[in-house]
Protein backbone atom coordinates (compact mmCIF):
# COMPACT_ATOMS: atom_id res chain seq x y z
CA UNK A 1 0.00 0.00 0.00
CA UNK A 2 1.26 3.46 -0.87
CA UNK A 3 2.42 5.49 2.12
CA UNK A 4 0.12 8.33 1.06
CA UNK A 5 -2.89 6.20 1.99
CA UNK A 6 -3.69 5.95 5.70
CA UNK A 7 -3.57 2.54 7.30
CA UNK A 8 -7.05 1.16 8.05
CA UNK A 9 -8.04 1.03 11.70
CA UNK A 10 -7.33 -1.96 13.90
CA UNK A 11 -10.34 -3.91 15.11
CA UNK A 12 -11.45 -7.37 16.18
CA UNK A 13 -14.41 -9.51 15.17
CA UNK A 14 -15.59 -12.03 17.74
CA UNK A 15 -17.86 -14.96 16.91
CA UNK A 16 -18.89 -18.28 18.41
CA UNK A 17 -18.47 -19.80 14.93
CA UNK A 18 -15.20 -18.84 13.22
CA UNK A 19 -14.41 -21.08 10.24
CA UNK A 20 -10.67 -21.80 10.27
CA UNK A 21 -8.56 -24.47 8.52
CA UNK A 22 -8.54 -26.37 11.83
CA UNK A 23 -12.29 -26.36 12.26
CA UNK A 24 -15.11 -24.13 13.48
CA UNK A 25 -14.50 -22.60 16.90
CA UNK A 26 -15.29 -19.63 19.09
CA UNK A 27 -12.60 -17.02 18.59
CA UNK A 28 -11.76 -13.38 18.06
CA UNK A 29 -9.98 -12.37 14.88
CA UNK A 30 -7.73 -9.34 15.33
CA UNK A 31 -7.13 -7.22 12.23
CA UNK A 32 -4.34 -4.67 11.79
CA UNK A 33 -3.31 -2.97 8.57
CA UNK A 34 -5.79 -4.98 6.54
CA UNK A 35 -4.21 -8.29 7.65
CA UNK A 36 -5.21 -10.93 10.19
CA UNK A 37 -2.81 -10.18 13.02
CA UNK A 38 -4.00 -12.78 15.53
CA UNK A 39 -6.69 -15.33 16.29
CA UNK A 40 -7.32 -15.57 20.01
CA UNK A 41 -9.77 -17.07 22.46
CA UNK A 42 -12.88 -14.88 22.75
CA UNK A 43 -12.12 -13.86 26.34
CA UNK A 44 -8.56 -12.81 25.39
CA UNK A 45 -9.72 -9.79 23.41
CA UNK A 46 -9.83 -7.38 26.40
CA UNK A 47 -6.13 -8.05 26.93
CA UNK A 48 -5.23 -6.33 23.67
CA UNK A 49 -4.82 -2.53 23.66
CA UNK A 50 -7.90 -0.70 24.85
CA UNK A 51 -8.10 1.35 21.68
CA UNK A 52 -8.92 -1.78 19.65
CA UNK A 53 -12.54 -1.73 18.47
CA UNK A 54 -14.29 -5.07 19.10
CA UNK A 55 -17.43 -6.20 17.34
CA UNK A 56 -19.17 -9.29 18.71
CA UNK A 57 -21.25 -10.98 16.01
CA UNK A 58 -22.58 -13.68 18.32
CA UNK A 59 -23.71 -16.89 16.60
CA UNK A 60 -23.25 -15.50 13.11
CA UNK A 61 -20.53 -17.27 11.17
CA UNK A 62 -17.22 -15.55 10.54
CA UNK A 63 -16.13 -16.95 7.18
CA UNK A 64 -13.22 -16.35 4.80
CA UNK A 65 -13.90 -14.06 1.88
CA UNK A 66 -14.83 -16.06 -1.20
CA UNK A 67 -12.44 -16.29 -4.15
CA UNK A 68 -14.18 -16.57 -7.54
CA UNK A 69 -11.68 -17.49 -10.23
CA UNK A 70 -14.21 -17.55 -13.08
CA UNK A 71 -15.94 -14.23 -13.75
CA UNK A 72 -16.79 -12.63 -17.10
CA UNK A 73 -16.61 -8.89 -16.43
CA UNK A 74 -16.82 -7.94 -20.16
CA UNK A 75 -15.05 -4.59 -19.82
CA UNK A 76 -13.81 -2.95 -22.00
CA UNK A 77 -16.01 -3.22 -25.06
CA UNK A 78 -19.17 -4.82 -23.71
CA UNK A 79 -19.66 -2.75 -20.57
CA UNK A 80 -23.41 -2.59 -21.19
CA UNK A 81 -23.40 -6.30 -20.34
CA UNK A 82 -21.25 -5.82 -17.25
CA UNK A 83 -18.26 -3.78 -16.07
CA UNK A 84 -15.69 -3.71 -13.28
CA UNK A 85 -17.77 -1.27 -11.24
CA UNK A 86 -20.93 -3.37 -11.32
CA UNK A 87 -19.31 -6.80 -11.22
CA UNK A 88 -17.11 -6.07 -8.23
CA UNK A 89 -19.97 -4.40 -6.37
CA UNK A 90 -22.03 -7.54 -6.93
CA UNK A 91 -19.07 -9.62 -5.73
CA UNK A 92 -18.76 -7.60 -2.53
CA UNK A 93 -22.50 -7.90 -1.93
CA UNK A 94 -22.20 -11.68 -2.04
CA UNK A 95 -19.11 -12.08 0.09
CA UNK A 96 -16.73 -12.58 -2.84
CA UNK A 97 -13.62 -10.60 -1.95
CA UNK A 98 -11.43 -11.57 -4.91
CA UNK A 99 -12.31 -12.33 -8.53
CA UNK A 100 -10.39 -13.46 -11.59
CA UNK A 101 -11.60 -11.99 -14.88
CA UNK A 102 -11.86 -14.15 -18.00
CA UNK A 103 -10.15 -13.04 -21.23
CA UNK A 104 -13.52 -12.77 -22.98
CA UNK A 105 -16.17 -11.36 -23.56
CA UNK A 106 -14.32 -8.06 -23.42
CA UNK A 107 -13.30 -6.29 -26.62
CA UNK A 108 -10.47 -6.59 -27.28
CA UNK A 109 -10.13 -10.11 -25.96
CA UNK A 110 -7.11 -10.58 -23.69
CA UNK A 111 -4.88 -12.52 -26.07
CA UNK A 112 -2.08 -9.93 -26.48
CA UNK A 113 -0.07 -7.75 -24.12
CA UNK A 114 -1.62 -4.60 -25.61
CA UNK A 115 -5.12 -5.93 -24.94
CA UNK A 116 -4.16 -6.83 -21.36
CA UNK A 117 -2.87 -3.33 -20.70
CA UNK A 118 -6.10 -1.93 -22.14
CA UNK A 119 -8.11 -4.09 -19.75
CA UNK A 120 -6.07 -3.13 -16.69
CA UNK A 121 -6.46 0.52 -17.60
CA UNK A 122 -10.21 0.02 -17.94
CA UNK A 123 -10.36 -1.46 -14.43
CA UNK A 124 -8.50 1.44 -12.82
CA UNK A 125 -10.50 3.20 -10.11
CA UNK A 126 -13.48 0.84 -10.47
CA UNK A 127 -12.67 -2.12 -8.24
CA UNK A 128 -14.65 -2.80 -5.07
CA UNK A 129 -12.83 -6.09 -4.42
CA UNK A 130 -9.45 -7.45 -5.46
CA UNK A 131 -9.15 -8.65 -9.04
CA UNK A 132 -6.85 -10.77 -11.16
CA UNK A 133 -6.83 -11.48 -14.87
CA UNK A 134 -6.43 -14.37 -17.28
CA UNK A 135 -4.92 -14.36 -20.74
CA UNK A 136 -6.32 -16.31 -23.67
CA UNK A 137 -4.96 -19.11 -25.84
CA UNK A 138 -6.22 -18.95 -29.42
CA UNK A 139 -4.78 -20.30 -32.67
CA UNK A 140 -1.56 -18.48 -33.58
CA UNK A 141 -0.87 -16.53 -30.36
CA UNK A 142 1.77 -18.79 -28.76
CA UNK A 143 4.25 -15.92 -29.06
CA UNK A 144 2.02 -13.75 -26.87
CA UNK A 145 1.93 -16.13 -23.92
CA UNK A 146 5.23 -15.24 -22.27
CA UNK A 147 4.71 -11.44 -22.49
CA UNK A 148 1.27 -11.87 -20.93
CA UNK A 149 2.69 -14.07 -18.18
CA UNK A 150 5.45 -11.58 -17.41
CA UNK A 151 2.84 -8.80 -17.26
CA UNK A 152 0.99 -10.66 -14.50
CA UNK A 153 -1.81 -12.86 -15.82
CA UNK A 154 -2.68 -15.77 -13.52
CA UNK A 155 -3.30 -18.36 -16.22
CA UNK A 156 -4.66 -18.86 -19.72
CA UNK A 157 -8.12 -19.81 -20.97
CA UNK A 158 -9.00 -21.72 -24.14
CA UNK A 159 -12.12 -23.15 -25.75
CA UNK A 160 -12.28 -26.57 -27.36
CA UNK A 161 -15.59 -25.55 -28.93
CA UNK A 162 -16.87 -22.27 -30.41
CA UNK A 163 -16.69 -19.65 -27.67
CA UNK A 164 -19.75 -17.69 -28.73
CA UNK A 165 -17.76 -14.75 -30.06
CA UNK A 166 -15.67 -14.80 -33.22
CA UNK A 167 -12.79 -12.81 -31.70
CA UNK A 168 -11.93 -15.78 -29.48
CA UNK A 169 -11.77 -18.84 -31.78
CA UNK A 170 -11.57 -22.37 -30.46
CA UNK A 171 -8.28 -24.21 -30.16
CA UNK A 172 -7.50 -27.58 -31.67
CA UNK A 173 -5.14 -30.26 -30.42
CA UNK A 174 -2.31 -29.02 -32.69
CA UNK A 175 -2.73 -25.52 -31.22
CA UNK A 176 -2.49 -26.90 -27.68
CA UNK A 177 0.53 -29.03 -28.57
CA UNK A 178 2.29 -25.72 -29.23
CA UNK A 179 0.86 -23.66 -26.35
CA UNK A 180 0.89 -26.10 -23.44
CA UNK A 181 4.67 -26.70 -23.32
CA UNK A 182 5.10 -22.92 -23.14
CA UNK A 183 2.68 -22.72 -20.23
CA UNK A 184 4.40 -25.64 -18.53
CA UNK A 185 7.68 -23.72 -18.58
CA UNK A 186 5.94 -20.60 -17.28
CA UNK A 187 4.33 -22.57 -14.45
CA UNK A 188 0.87 -21.26 -15.30
CA UNK A 189 -2.32 -23.30 -15.77
CA UNK A 190 -4.38 -23.81 -18.89
CA UNK A 191 -8.10 -23.39 -18.15
CA UNK A 192 -10.17 -25.19 -20.77
CA UNK A 193 -13.81 -25.00 -21.76
CA UNK A 194 -14.05 -28.75 -22.10
CA UNK A 195 -16.54 -29.65 -24.80
CA UNK A 196 -15.57 -31.36 -28.05
CA UNK A 197 -18.19 -30.47 -30.62
CA UNK A 198 -20.14 -33.49 -31.78
CA UNK A 199 -20.45 -31.82 -35.18
CA UNK A 200 -16.97 -33.22 -35.88
CA UNK A 201 -18.65 -36.61 -35.91
CA UNK A 202 -21.55 -36.32 -38.41
CA UNK A 203 -24.98 -37.02 -37.02
CA UNK A 204 -24.12 -36.15 -33.44
CA UNK A 205 -24.51 -33.18 -31.13
CA UNK A 206 -25.32 -29.76 -32.60
CA UNK A 207 -25.35 -31.11 -36.15
CA UNK A 208 -28.18 -33.44 -35.27
CA UNK A 209 -30.30 -30.55 -33.95
CA UNK A 210 -29.87 -28.19 -36.89
CA UNK A 211 -32.79 -29.39 -39.01
CA UNK A 212 -35.80 -27.20 -39.76
CA UNK A 213 -38.14 -29.64 -38.00
CA UNK A 214 -36.36 -29.26 -34.67
CA UNK A 215 -38.26 -27.26 -32.02
CA UNK A 216 -35.67 -24.93 -30.52
CA UNK A 217 -38.09 -23.75 -27.83
CA UNK A 218 -37.82 -27.12 -26.12
CA UNK A 219 -35.16 -27.30 -23.46
CA UNK A 220 -34.74 -31.00 -24.24
CA UNK A 221 -33.61 -30.01 -27.74
CA UNK A 222 -30.92 -27.72 -26.39
CA UNK A 223 -29.80 -30.32 -23.84
CA UNK A 224 -29.46 -32.94 -26.59
CA UNK A 225 -27.43 -30.52 -28.71
CA UNK A 226 -24.62 -30.49 -26.11
CA UNK A 227 -24.56 -34.06 -24.80
CA UNK A 228 -22.53 -35.33 -21.88
CA UNK A 229 -20.27 -37.15 -24.32
CA UNK A 230 -18.85 -33.79 -25.45
CA UNK A 231 -17.44 -33.21 -21.98
CA UNK A 232 -16.24 -36.79 -21.55
CA UNK A 233 -14.33 -36.63 -24.85
CA UNK A 234 -12.83 -33.25 -24.02
CA UNK A 235 -11.68 -34.32 -20.56
CA UNK A 236 -10.01 -37.39 -22.04
CA UNK A 237 -8.22 -35.30 -24.66
CA UNK A 238 -7.08 -32.73 -22.09
CA UNK A 239 -5.79 -35.41 -19.72
CA UNK A 240 -3.70 -36.90 -22.54
CA UNK A 241 -2.30 -33.46 -23.41
CA UNK A 242 -1.57 -32.80 -19.74
CA UNK A 243 0.34 -36.06 -19.50
CA UNK A 244 2.41 -35.34 -22.62
CA UNK A 245 3.26 -31.70 -21.86
CA UNK A 246 3.31 -31.53 -18.05
CA UNK A 247 1.16 -28.39 -18.25
CA UNK A 248 -1.16 -27.72 -15.32
CA UNK A 249 -4.59 -28.30 -16.82
CA UNK A 250 -7.91 -27.17 -15.39
CA UNK A 251 -11.43 -28.03 -16.57
CA UNK A 252 -13.81 -25.11 -16.09
CA UNK A 253 -17.52 -25.36 -15.25
CA UNK A 254 -17.92 -29.13 -15.35
CA UNK A 255 -21.57 -30.05 -15.83
CA UNK A 256 -21.41 -33.72 -16.94
CA UNK A 257 -20.86 -36.13 -14.08
CA UNK A 258 -20.05 -38.84 -16.63
CA UNK A 259 -16.59 -37.24 -16.95
CA UNK A 260 -15.75 -37.79 -13.26
CA UNK A 261 -14.15 -41.26 -13.73
CA UNK A 262 -11.72 -39.85 -16.33
CA UNK A 263 -10.83 -37.00 -13.96
CA UNK A 264 -10.25 -39.46 -11.11
CA UNK A 265 -8.02 -41.54 -13.41
CA UNK A 266 -5.93 -38.46 -14.24
CA UNK A 267 -5.50 -37.85 -10.51
CA UNK A 268 -4.42 -41.44 -9.90
CA UNK A 269 -1.82 -40.95 -12.63
CA UNK A 270 -0.57 -37.95 -10.59
CA UNK A 271 -1.25 -35.50 -13.41
CA UNK A 272 -1.56 -31.78 -12.51
CA UNK A 273 -5.25 -31.92 -13.45
CA UNK A 274 -8.00 -29.97 -11.63
CA UNK A 275 -11.68 -29.21 -12.17
CA UNK A 276 -14.37 -26.81 -11.01
CA UNK A 277 -18.15 -26.73 -11.12
CA UNK A 278 -20.72 -23.96 -10.57
CA UNK A 279 -23.70 -23.12 -8.35
CA UNK A 280 -26.22 -23.49 -11.17
CA UNK A 281 -25.11 -27.08 -11.83
CA UNK A 282 -25.38 -27.86 -8.12
CA UNK A 283 -28.78 -26.22 -7.56
CA UNK A 284 -30.80 -26.56 -10.75
CA UNK A 285 -31.97 -29.50 -12.85
CA UNK A 286 -33.07 -29.91 -16.46
CA UNK A 287 -36.44 -31.28 -15.35
CA UNK A 288 -37.20 -27.88 -13.79
CA UNK A 289 -36.47 -25.78 -16.88
CA UNK A 290 -39.60 -24.85 -18.83
CA UNK A 291 -39.64 -24.86 -22.59
CA UNK A 292 -38.96 -21.37 -23.94
CA UNK A 293 -37.40 -20.15 -20.65
CA UNK A 294 -34.04 -19.15 -22.10
CA UNK A 295 -32.94 -17.53 -18.83
CA UNK A 296 -31.57 -20.96 -18.00
CA UNK A 297 -29.42 -21.37 -21.09
CA UNK A 298 -25.73 -21.82 -20.35
CA UNK A 299 -22.94 -23.87 -21.85
CA UNK A 300 -22.43 -26.63 -20.91
CA UNK A 301 -26.12 -26.97 -20.12
CA UNK A 302 -27.89 -27.57 -16.85
CA UNK A 303 -28.39 -31.33 -16.77
CA UNK A 304 -30.70 -33.78 -15.05
CA UNK A 305 -31.24 -34.14 -11.30
CA UNK A 306 -29.41 -37.46 -11.09
CA UNK A 307 -26.40 -35.83 -12.77
CA UNK A 308 -26.55 -32.99 -10.23
CA UNK A 309 -26.37 -35.45 -7.35
CA UNK A 310 -23.31 -37.14 -8.85
CA UNK A 311 -21.62 -33.74 -9.08
CA UNK A 312 -22.23 -33.35 -5.35
CA UNK A 313 -20.64 -36.77 -4.85
CA UNK A 314 -17.64 -35.58 -6.86
CA UNK A 315 -17.30 -32.58 -4.58
CA UNK A 316 -17.61 -34.75 -1.51
CA UNK A 317 -14.87 -37.17 -2.54
CA UNK A 318 -12.52 -34.46 -3.86
CA UNK A 319 -12.71 -35.30 -7.56
CA UNK A 320 -14.09 -31.80 -8.10
CA UNK A 321 -11.73 -29.27 -6.55
CA UNK A 322 -13.85 -26.16 -6.03
CA UNK A 323 -16.94 -24.12 -6.94
CA UNK A 324 -16.95 -20.80 -8.82
CA UNK A 325 -19.67 -18.82 -10.54
CA UNK A 326 -18.88 -18.61 -14.28
CA UNK A 327 -20.75 -15.32 -13.93
CA UNK A 328 -21.70 -14.43 -17.52
CA UNK A 329 -24.30 -11.68 -17.84
CA UNK A 330 -25.84 -10.16 -20.94
CA UNK A 331 -28.60 -7.64 -21.77
CA UNK A 332 -32.06 -9.24 -21.47
CA UNK A 333 -32.79 -8.88 -25.17
CA UNK A 334 -29.95 -11.28 -26.00
CA UNK A 335 -31.81 -14.02 -24.14
CA UNK A 336 -34.56 -13.88 -26.82
CA UNK A 337 -37.28 -14.29 -24.24
CA UNK A 338 -40.00 -13.33 -26.69
CA UNK A 339 -39.23 -16.24 -29.00
CA UNK A 340 -37.85 -18.62 -26.37
CA UNK A 341 -35.35 -19.95 -28.88
CA UNK A 342 -32.59 -21.80 -27.05
CA UNK A 343 -30.47 -22.05 -30.18
CA UNK A 344 -30.15 -18.29 -30.72
CA UNK A 345 -30.29 -17.03 -27.11
CA UNK A 346 -27.07 -15.99 -25.38
CA UNK A 347 -25.80 -18.66 -23.01
CA UNK A 348 -24.77 -17.55 -19.55
CA UNK A 349 -25.89 -17.43 -15.91
CA UNK A 350 -25.45 -14.21 -13.95
CA UNK A 351 -25.00 -15.23 -10.33
CA UNK A 352 -21.87 -13.65 -8.88
CA UNK A 353 -23.51 -12.25 -5.76
CA UNK A 354 -25.61 -15.33 -4.92
CA UNK A 355 -23.13 -18.19 -4.99
CA UNK A 356 -22.52 -18.36 -1.25
CA UNK A 357 -26.23 -18.38 -0.43
CA UNK A 358 -27.16 -20.93 -3.07
CA UNK A 359 -24.30 -23.36 -2.54
CA UNK A 360 -24.67 -23.26 1.25
CA UNK A 361 -28.40 -23.93 0.94
CA UNK A 362 -27.81 -26.98 -1.24
CA UNK A 363 -24.80 -28.16 0.78
CA UNK A 364 -26.73 -28.00 4.04
CA UNK A 365 -29.54 -30.07 2.55
CA UNK A 366 -26.94 -32.77 1.90
CA UNK A 367 -25.40 -32.52 5.40
CA UNK A 368 -22.19 -30.85 4.26
CA UNK A 369 -20.34 -28.57 6.66
CA UNK A 370 -19.14 -24.99 6.79
CA UNK A 371 -15.56 -26.27 6.65
CA UNK A 372 -16.30 -28.05 3.36
CA UNK A 373 -17.96 -24.92 2.03
CA UNK A 374 -14.84 -22.88 2.87
CA UNK A 375 -12.66 -25.42 1.04
CA UNK A 376 -14.85 -25.36 -2.07
CA UNK A 377 -15.43 -21.61 -2.36
CA UNK A 378 -12.48 -19.98 -0.58
CA UNK A 379 -9.32 -22.04 -0.03
CA UNK A 380 -9.60 -24.15 -3.20
CA UNK A 381 -9.82 -21.29 -5.71
CA UNK A 382 -7.18 -19.30 -3.80
CA UNK A 383 -4.75 -22.22 -3.96
CA UNK A 384 -5.45 -22.67 -7.67
CA UNK A 385 -4.55 -19.08 -8.58
CA UNK A 386 -1.42 -19.10 -6.45
CA UNK A 387 -2.69 -17.06 -3.49
CA UNK A 388 -2.68 -19.71 -0.79
CA UNK A 389 -1.51 -18.08 2.42
CA UNK A 390 -2.92 -14.73 1.41
CA UNK A 391 -6.54 -15.37 0.34
CA UNK A 392 -9.29 -17.85 1.11
CA UNK A 393 -8.51 -18.66 4.74
CA UNK A 394 -8.80 -17.21 8.24
CA UNK A 395 -5.17 -17.55 9.30
CA UNK A 396 -2.62 -15.17 10.76
CA UNK A 397 -0.92 -13.25 7.98
CA UNK A 398 -3.75 -13.59 5.46
CA UNK A 399 -5.63 -10.61 4.09
CA UNK A 400 -8.50 -9.73 6.41
CA UNK A 401 -11.11 -10.63 3.79
CA UNK A 402 -13.86 -11.71 6.14
CA UNK A 403 -17.53 -12.45 5.68
CA UNK A 404 -20.14 -12.48 8.42
CA UNK A 405 -23.36 -14.33 7.69
CA UNK A 406 -26.27 -16.09 9.33
CA UNK A 407 -26.29 -19.67 8.04
CA UNK A 408 -29.74 -20.28 9.47
CA UNK A 409 -31.55 -17.34 7.85
CA UNK A 410 -33.77 -18.16 4.89
CA UNK A 411 -35.53 -16.03 2.31
CA UNK A 412 -37.18 -16.52 -1.06
CA UNK A 413 -35.28 -15.26 -4.09
CA UNK A 414 -37.33 -14.41 -7.15
CA UNK A 415 -35.73 -14.53 -10.57
CA UNK A 416 -37.41 -12.10 -12.96
CA UNK A 417 -36.40 -10.61 -16.28
CA UNK A 418 -36.94 -6.87 -16.08
CA UNK A 419 -34.02 -4.47 -16.26
CA UNK A 420 -32.94 -3.05 -12.90
CA UNK A 421 -33.96 0.42 -11.95
CA UNK A 422 -31.26 3.14 -12.12
CA UNK A 423 -29.02 3.09 -9.07
CA UNK A 424 -29.68 -0.55 -8.36
CA UNK A 425 -33.20 -0.12 -6.94
CA UNK A 426 -34.27 -3.54 -8.09
CA UNK A 427 -35.46 -5.16 -4.87
CA UNK A 428 -39.14 -5.68 -5.47
CA UNK A 429 -41.86 -8.35 -5.47
CA UNK A 430 -41.79 -11.12 -8.02
CA UNK A 431 -43.07 -10.33 -11.49
CA UNK A 432 -44.45 -12.53 -14.23
CA UNK A 433 -41.98 -14.36 -16.40
CA UNK A 434 -42.19 -15.26 -20.11
CA UNK A 435 -45.75 -15.86 -21.34
CA UNK A 436 -47.18 -14.83 -18.01
CA UNK A 437 -45.57 -17.63 -16.03
CA UNK A 438 -44.59 -16.99 -12.45
CA UNK A 439 -40.87 -16.37 -12.09
CA UNK A 440 -38.52 -19.07 -10.92
CA UNK A 441 -37.94 -18.93 -7.19
CA UNK A 442 -35.24 -20.41 -5.01
CA UNK A 443 -35.49 -20.93 -1.28
CA UNK A 444 -31.96 -20.05 -0.23
CA UNK A 445 -30.20 -19.17 2.97
CA UNK A 446 -29.49 -15.49 2.50
CA UNK A 447 -26.03 -14.56 3.72
CA UNK A 448 -25.94 -11.02 5.07
CA UNK A 449 -22.39 -10.06 4.31
CA UNK A 450 -19.75 -7.69 5.60
CA UNK A 451 -16.51 -7.26 3.72
CA UNK A 452 -14.36 -6.64 6.76
CA UNK A 453 -10.87 -5.93 5.51
CA UNK A 454 -10.96 -2.59 7.32
CA UNK A 455 -14.15 -2.24 9.30
CA UNK A 456 -14.48 0.13 12.21
CA UNK A 457 -16.83 -0.51 15.12
CA UNK A 458 -18.84 2.56 14.26
CA UNK A 459 -19.25 1.34 10.69
CA UNK A 460 -20.23 -2.12 11.89
CA UNK A 461 -22.92 -0.66 14.11
CA UNK A 462 -24.37 1.22 11.14
CA UNK A 463 -24.18 -1.75 8.82
CA UNK A 464 -26.15 -4.17 10.99
CA UNK A 465 -25.09 -7.00 8.70
CA UNK A 466 -27.22 -5.82 5.79
CA UNK A 467 -24.71 -3.88 3.74
CA UNK A 468 -21.20 -4.22 2.49
CA UNK A 469 -18.59 -1.57 3.08
CA UNK A 470 -15.14 -1.26 1.66
CA UNK A 471 -12.64 1.06 3.34
CA UNK A 472 -9.38 -0.03 1.81
CA UNK A 473 -7.61 0.12 -1.50
CA UNK A 474 -8.18 -2.81 -3.79
CA UNK A 475 -5.41 -4.39 -5.80
CA UNK A 476 -4.93 -6.45 -8.89
CA UNK A 477 -3.12 -9.74 -8.61
CA UNK A 478 0.08 -10.08 -10.60
CA UNK A 479 1.42 -13.59 -10.93
CA UNK A 480 5.15 -13.35 -11.72
CA UNK A 481 6.51 -15.59 -14.43
CA UNK A 482 8.68 -17.67 -12.09
CA UNK A 483 6.44 -20.25 -10.35
CA UNK A 484 8.29 -19.91 -7.03
CA UNK A 485 7.32 -16.26 -6.64
CA UNK A 486 3.64 -16.48 -5.86
CA UNK A 487 0.82 -14.04 -5.59
CA UNK A 488 2.41 -10.61 -5.36
CA UNK A 489 -0.10 -7.76 -5.59
CA UNK A 490 0.28 -4.27 -6.92
CA UNK A 491 -2.03 -1.41 -6.20
CA UNK A 492 -4.37 -0.80 -9.11
CA UNK A 493 -7.31 1.21 -7.90
CA UNK A 494 -8.10 3.67 -5.16
CA UNK A 495 -11.44 3.13 -3.47
CA UNK A 496 -12.62 5.45 -0.76
CA UNK A 497 -15.24 4.62 1.84
CA UNK A 498 -18.40 3.69 -0.07
CA UNK A 499 -21.38 1.63 1.08
CA UNK A 500 -22.97 -1.03 -1.09
CA UNK A 501 -26.47 -2.33 -0.48
CA UNK A 502 -26.37 -6.09 0.02
CA UNK A 503 -28.11 -8.05 -2.72
CA UNK A 504 -28.70 -4.91 -4.75
CA UNK A 505 -29.26 -5.20 -8.47
CA UNK A 506 -26.57 -3.80 -10.69
CA UNK A 507 -26.53 -2.64 -14.30
CA UNK A 508 -25.53 -5.39 -16.65
CA UNK A 509 -26.88 -8.37 -14.72
CA UNK A 510 -29.46 -10.39 -16.62
CA UNK A 511 -31.10 -11.86 -13.57
CA UNK A 512 -32.88 -9.12 -11.63
CA UNK A 513 -33.35 -10.73 -8.25
CA UNK A 514 -35.38 -9.48 -5.34
CA UNK A 515 -35.93 -11.01 -1.94
CA UNK A 516 -38.77 -10.97 0.53
CA UNK A 517 -37.43 -9.13 3.56
CA UNK A 518 -38.13 -10.35 7.06
CA UNK A 519 -40.25 -8.14 9.28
Amino acid sequence: MDASHPQPPAFALRSRRVVTPRGVRAAAVVVRGGKIADIVEPEAVPAVPAVLAVEDVGDRVLFPGLVDSHVHVNEPGRTLWEGFETATRAAAAGGVTAIVDMPLNSAPVTTTLAAFETKREAAGGKLWVDAGFLGGVIPGNAGDLRPLAEAGVLGFKCFLVHSGIHEFPQTTEPDLNVAMPVLAKLGLPLLAHAELDGARAPGKGAAACAGAAIDHRRYATYLASRPRRWEEDAVGSLAALCGRTGCRTHVVHLSAADALPAIAAARRARLPFTVETCPHYLALAAEEVSDGDTRFKCAPPIREAENRERLWSGLRDGTIDFVVSDHSPCPPELKHLQTGNFQTAWGGISSLQFGLSIVWTEARRRSHTLEQLATWMCAGPARFIGLEGRKGSIEVGCDADLVVFDPDAQELLYISVDRPMPGGAGLRPAQRGPEGRAPRSLEVRICAVIFARALSRRAAARLRFSTVRLRDNCSSFRRPCAPARKGRATELAENTERPVVNFGVFRGDFFVVGFRARA
